[in-house]
């Protein structure tokens, strides 16, 4: 018999890649990890991990194996998930994790929503930017994310996690009050190929849709300034310290007295934010409760 508590450790170290980063995901020591892996090569009967040197890659039967861990885990959350239908009321905690911009726009007017229409459910909110989103949903430390979508997202977690798109904005260029585009009704970001750039930090979904956008438009960007913070990016932009490209939805709490705000000439770059669930929570009611908040704040900002 598999013990499943060791295909979740297996599933940990496809995930990862190595024992080190593995044992972490699940707090747990390397020696713990490696114990546990060795005791499910016992119970299966043969070898799930090729080891060269310090580093380990799963078998084919490893591989195998850790597919059929993710529907197992899934299937689990499942039944969680059908469990709490069953029970009366609609009653426990959600743990939303969500980008700042998303929390302050999106999460915060939910919570106020949601106390008037179930009042027995409380949100928790965990403020992760970039990629965190995804790993603390996997990992179990978030039951919804409200994340961006990057490169990264197209195809990685397809088996883990089930999204649906819950809003898109464009982004806008925030310009020092001097620059010589500063008058224009709005701006070519090949214009702006010579200037410093500020940007979120390599990582941040904005960072990638910045670089990407400034690539098409057939230049590299030379990023002079980092911060995941917007107002702090607004606040270099106004003195002078380069040009940026931000979210629409999160001017209104960062632009700095003196910069101008133009639209992007063209098809300009698209934020597209989506919701995420482990697969096999979707059903959970506390789980369709917290979507269907999200989804209603959404359509009112978007009347």
């Amino acid at each position: 018999m598999i013990d499943p508590r060791r295909l979740r450790v297996l599933r940990a170290l496809a995930d990862h890649g190595t024992v080190t980063a593995a044992a972490q995901a699940l707090y747990l020591s390397p020696s713990a990890v490696s114990q546990q892996l060795a005791a499910l090569e016992g119970e299966v009967g043969h070898a799930l991990l090729e080891r060269r040197g310090r580093a380990v890659r799963l078998t084919a039967t490893g591989t195998v194996l850790a597919g059929h861990a993710t529907k197992i885990a899934a299937q689990l959350e499942r039944a969680e998930a059908d469990v709490a239908a069953c029970a009366a009321g609609v009653t426990g905690e959600v743990t939303v994790a969500a980008f700042a911009t998303a929390i302050t726009e999106v999460v915060a007017p939910t919570l106020v929503a949601l106390r008037e229409l179930a009042p027995g459910v409380r949100v928790r909110v965990k403020d992760a930017e970039g990629r965190e989103c995804h790993r603390l949903l996997i990992a179990g430390e978030a039951d919804v994310a409200v994340a961006v979508e990057d490169r990264e997202t197209l195809g990685r977690w397809d088996d883990r996690m089930l999204r649906e798109p819950l809003y898109a904005e464009p982004f806008d260029v925030v310009l020092p009050p001097d620059h010589p585009r500063a008058g224009a009704a709005d701006v070519d970001l090949a214009a702006l190929a010579g200037d410093p750039w500020i940007t979120p930090w390599p990582g941040n979904p904005v960072h990638d849709a910045v670089v990407l956008a400034c690539q098409e438009a057939r230049f590299q960007p030379r990023v002079a300034s980092l911060s995941d913070d917007f107002r702090a990016v607004c606040a270099l932009v106004a003195v002078g310290a380069g040009v940026a490209l931000v979210p629409r939805s999160a001017l209104p709490g960062a632009v700095a007295e003196g910069v101008v705000v133009r639209p992007v000439r063209g098809r300009g770059p698209i934020r597209k934010v989506f919701t995420a669930v482990r697969a096999g929570t979707e059903h959970h009611p506390l789980l369709r409760q917290a979507l269907a908040g999200l989804r209603e704040t959404v359509a009112a900002l978007l009347v």
